[in-house]
């Protein structure tokens, strides 16, 4: 339902801010910033605010100038300040990465990390009385820039641990509890698009998630696009990129499960349908605020509009003309996130811990922006989802990762979930990983 009114702000009248009241099943009051308020920045981003950008919402190409606004990175302040919705906490869980960036929770509890830049994983295992990681362990080293974890088979009882090297995928032997590789790599996929530039036509997005289907008998990889928004029409550097390649989990039977998607870095699997989602970086240098980032299910064989159209039919001016056909067929994205958010890992929220509500809802890592004149992001999300679809809105769930005076000091990754039900957050900022845990009681966070 909508409804004309007068928002006050800290007490101060506020016109012309066009805001959504939703009243959920609960009845509780949720407002909704849509339109032109819906588009903020990473200092406005707080606790239970709700977004929603529409289609209609987007402006024209090149409607700002595009920024090239790196954040400067600080050391954690010392007052600094993580915030969560009431009755949540957020406290340190483990520190001392080099670059931490997915994390997977294994069947018995353990949580693995891919640390990224020195080509390690490592093993997070029990918990502290004061809600500390009882033990950090290096599982295995030697990799080529690790991101994607997955657990072979699905369910309880896995076998193997497959790794997504930037140009690779590979397996470790493996049983629940085991804190280091109980034998060496095996190569799976031995060649994938390289984000090492180094190798010929390597570069660009580097990071390879792997997710598997629930019956265990496919493996979704994710490869981002070797540039920004090259035509990638007979281009050997976009062969195979922009894509989710599938495969059989033994590494054969290659095919382009989706094609046209920027780079997917967080993939995950929708539990009570089983389909494929992915958490999507789109292209820069048309804009502030367009296209957007975006959260969506990903159908076999769709079409997502790289780099010839964005968010449907919406043609990149710098492909003015080219493929006429192809604009009709374009998929628009379930949730638009605001553009140059940098949205990476992503989850469905299956624990049991947080309120009833959040079950089944997807909890995404929001990186940060560069090139954007006010940055964005630097936070966690929470995406409503109702019988396996997402609604189109979104909360800031975690945010405080940057002072009052915008500098960042922590940069979230990746998402998973413990077997208590808290969510584990990765902040390659920092060098951090996170613990939110909920009680109901004001946490002072």
């Amino acid at each position: 339902m909508k409804r004309t009114l007068l928002l006050l702000v800290s007490g101060v009248a506020v016109y012309g801010i066009s805001v959504a009241l939703l009243w959920p099943e609960g009845g509780d009051l949720r407002k909704v910033l849509t339109g032109a308020a819906a588009f903020s920045t990473a200092t406005a981003e707080k606790p239970g605010i709700f977004r929603k950008i529409t289609v209609a919402d987007l402006p024209a190409p090149y409607a700002t100038r595009s920024a090239e606004n790196r954040s400067e990175l600080v050391a954690r302040p010392s007052n600094a300040s993580l915030q969560v919705p009431a009755g949540f906490r957020v406290e340190l869980f483990a520190t001392g990465f080099t670059q931490p960036r997915e994390l997977r929770t294994a069947p018995n509890g353990d949580v693995f990390v891919a640390d990224s830049q020195p080509g390690e994983i490592r093993v997070l295992h029990g918990l502290t009385k004061d809600g500390k990681a009882e033990s950090v362990t290096l599982f295995a080293s030697g990799l080529n820039r690790p991101f994607g974890i997955g657990f072979y088979p699905p369910g309880p009882s896995p076998h193997y641990v497959y790794v997504g090297n930037t140009n690779s995928v590979v397996r470790f032997p493996y049983r629940n509890g085991d804190l280091k590789a109980r034998g060496p790599a095996e190569v799976v996929v031995k060649t994938l698009p390289s984000g090492d530039p180094a190798d010929a036509n390597g570069g660009g997005h580097w990071t390879r998630d792997i997710v598997f289907s629930p019956d265990g008998k496919k493996m979704f990889v994710a490869v981002g696009s070797h540039s920004n928004v090259d035509d990638a029409d007979n281009n050997p550097a976009e062969v195979h990129r922009a894509n989710v390649l599938q495969f059989n989990p033994d590494g054969t039977g290659l095919r382009v499960f989706a094609s046209g998607i920027r780079n997917c870095v967080g993939e995950a699997i929708q539990p009570e349908t089983g389909y494929l989602w992915c958490s999507t970086n789109e292209r820069d240098l048309l804009g502030d605020n367009v296209p957007p980032d975006y959260i969506t299910h990903v159908q076999d064989g769709g079409f997502y509009g790289w780099p010839w159209y964005y968010t449907g039919a919406h043609q990149d001016p710098r492909h003015a003309g080219k493929h006429p056909e192809w604009k009709d067929k374009v998929i628009v994205p379930d949730v638009l996130l605001q553009p140059h958010n940098a949205s990476l890992e992503m989850l469905f929220y299956e624990g049991t811990q947080f309120p009833a509500e959040y079950r089944g809802q997807i909890f995404a890592a929001e990186h940060g922006s560069w090139n954007r004149a006010n940055p964005t992001g630097y936070e966690v999300i929470r995406v409503p989802v109702d019988h396996g679809k997402a609604t189109g809105e979104y909360e800031d769930f975690l945010t405080g990762f940057v002072t009052p005076d915008g500098k960042v000091w922590g940069r979230p990754v990746g998402v998973a979930v413990a077997n208590d039900g808290a969510l584990l957050v990765s902040d390659d900022g920092s060098n951090s990983v996170w613990r939110i845990t909920y009680s109901g009681k004001p946490s002072g966070n």
